[in-house]
């Protein structure tokens, strides 16, 4: 099975973007099943119905989420709901939407890191509880990390060697290159990246970003313009034993 996990999608740039170059990559490369990351997908933050049907329309199976997934309220009643989007697994309990969900063979689970972010249930121990809960579940499983700290993200794809087909971060935009299969079979890498503008600072517009350092207001940010890159991984898995076999990073650019 061909796996696509796609970074950060940011704003209508990233929106663009991933409905120009999707299809083409999924003919090129025999993809199977795809993963979006969209908490970023409404003007820069957050995620609306439309924003998330842009995406399931471009070709995404599956909806991942993070941080900013709470930013406009509309979007609740669809985690609630029976779309294909999630949240990461690890807030508390009461919270809406769901942090996994399974289909067309593959389990797909969000968490979100602690490390410099906030107070969260222990991802680690929440993911072992999640693989003790759910006994019918495929051998295919792919874990999106939204996390900031790298040592938190490779501590997890070290913990989960072996248990889950794949690691993949998200969250700090910058795609990192250590893309490689662990000892115990688990693809993983730190930061797929974005899909997003390229003149930009994480994918927002420089000026108002940089007002920020300068003066630490909390100035509005937008998402940047201009040439859009688009951040990926395809993982191949062996469907009966859920092992990778191999993860390699893709990488495009367009107006």
């Amino acid at each position: 099975m061909r796996i696509l996990a796609i970074g950060d999608v940011i704003g209508k740039p990233g929106r663009q973007a991933l409905t120009r170059l999707l299809p083409l990559i999924k003919e090129e490369h025999g993809v199977d099943f795809t993963i979006v990351n969209a908490e970023n997908s409404a003007g820069g933050i957050g995620v609306t119905p439309e924003t998330a049907t842009d995406l399931w329309n471009a070709g995404a199976d599956v909806l991942t989420t993070g941080n900013h997934v709470w930013a406009y309220k509309e979007i609740l009643p669809v985690l609630d709901g029976n779309s294909a989007i999630i949240r990461p697994y690890n807030y508390p309990p009461g919270v809406s939407g769901r942090g996994y969900l399974i289909k067309d063979g593959v389990m797909v689970v969000n968490l979100i890191g602690r490390t410099f972010m906030t107070n969260y249930d222990c991802p680690f121990r929440s993911m072992d509880a999640l693989l003790e809960q759910v006994k019918e579940r495929p051998p295919v499983i792919i874990v999106d990390f939204h996390a900031e700290a790298t040592s938190e993200k490779n501590a997890l794809g070290r913990y989960l060697d072996g248990r889950v087909s794949a690691v993949l971060g998200t969250h700090t935009h910058v795609g990192t290159i250590d893309t490689g299969v662990l000892n115990g079979g688990t693809a993983y890498v730190t930061d797929i990246g974005m899909t997003g503008p390229m003149d930009s600072v994480i994918g927002d517009d420089p000026e108002n970003v940089i007002k920020r350092f300068l003066t630490i207001l909390p100035y509005r940010l937008s998402a940047g313009k201009g040439r859009v890159v688009f951040n990926a991984v395809l993982v191949d898995v062996d469907e009966s034993s859920g092992k990778a076999r191999r993860i390699e990073r893709i990488q495009r650019e367009t107006e």
